[in-house]
Order: C-alpha cells, then sequence, then structure tokens
C-alpha cells in the first residue's frame, strides 16, 4: 500500500516536471526576442527539472536508501540558473 502510493507520488513529480519542462522549452522556441527567450528556460524548465529531480529522490530514497546526489543538483541547479540568467 505504502508503496504504491509513493510510486504514484513519484510518478505525479515526474509528470509535472515534464510538463514545466514541456512549457518551458515551447517559450524558448515561440518567444520573439532574447530577453523573453530567457523567460521561458529559467522559469519553467527550472521548476521542470526540480520535480523530476524530485521524482528522482524519493523513487530511488524508497528503493536503495537516502539519495543526496539528486539533492545536490537540485541545489545547484535552483542556484545557477536564476544568477545565469540575470548575467545575461
Amino acid at each position: 500500500m505504502i508503496a504504491t502510493l509513493l510510486d504514484a507520488l513519484t510518478a505525479l513529480f515526474l509528470l509535472v516536471g515534464a510538463l514545466f519542462a514541456l512549457v518551458g522549452s515551447i517559450g524558448l522556441a515561440r518567444l520573439p526576442d532574447i530577453f523573453t527567450r530567457l523567460h521561458g528556460p529559467t522559469k519553467a524548465t527550472t521548476m521542470g527539472v526540480g520535480g523530476i529531480l524530485v521524482g528522482s529522490i524519493l523513487y530511488f530514497s524508497v528503493r536503495q536508501g537516502l539519495s543526496l546526489h539528486e539533492l545536490l543538483v537540485t541545489i545547484f541547479l535552483f542556484l545557477t540558473a536564476p544568477v545565469s540568467a540575470h548575467l545575461l
């Protein structure tokens, strides 16, 4: 019962993350100039990768024990993506 609930929660995070990444990618392709094109990947795609990483943390923490690799990637992503977009 608990494993099924965690699998459903993992699938939900993966789907929401994939949806955010898709919206960010469409925004990158469709927006008119460079500054508005930066808005799509830095906001939506960052949240998309974050959702996918949270789903990965849930899955591997249940299967193999506490997984910190994805947590480190998430922290690094959330710190560097907004800063690099702001510098551009």
